[in-house]
């Protein structure tokens, strides 16, 4: 059972205590002690209602974060209800320093999907793609350090992927 039930429940039957001395004639309890026991309920009551608000579990639209690969929106972009074929005119720019090798070109191998490369699922394929990164050719070509940085995850990570990537095209 959830923390947050169980502290509205225990605030339920507080409060239902608190109703108590008013209901029940009690022999040889006087004022001050009733008033007391109502106090005290109440006021446990309103903690375990507090209490029981605070322990809720949080809501997707709560703990939802903007992934940060989205371009940000500057003032001068403006809206239209009219459809367009105009790519995003804010595009991403990635700057890359190609790494020199002496073999062939990489871009003559065959097309191969992103999610092909262990640790890569849609959600990473998005955000690649989001960055100009369609295919694993494209990863391969791309300087590790620069994607790490634009997705902000571990260099190590795209290295491996980086790895993969060109093993793949072998």
């Amino acid at each position: 059972m959830r923390l947050d039930y169980t502290m509205y429940i225990l605030a339920v039957i507080l409060l239902t205590a608190t109703i108590l001395p008013f209901v029940i004639q009690i022999e040889g309890v006087n004022d001050s002690e009733r008033n007391l026991w109502v106090v005290l309920t109440l006021g446990l009551g309103l903690i375990s209602i507090g209490l029981g608000y605070s322990q809720r579990p949080k809501t997707s639209a709560q703990s939802c974060e903007i992934p940060a690969i989205l371009p940000e929106i500057s003032e001068d972009v403006t809206f239209s209800d009219k459809p367009t074929n105009k790519l995003i005119e804010n595009k991403i720019k990635l700057e890359v320093t190609p790494e020199h090798n002496d073999e062939e070109p990489i871009s003559s191998k065959p097309q191969i999907e992103l999610t092909k490369i262990k640790g890569i699922g849609e959600k990473r394929a998005d955000q690649l793609k989001a960055l100009g990164i369609q295919t694993v050719n494209d990863l391969s070509n791309e300087s590790a350090a620069n994607i790490a940085k634009k997705l902000k995850i571990s260099p190590k990570i795209t290295r491996k992927w980086k790895s993969t990537a060109k093993e793949m095209l072998k």
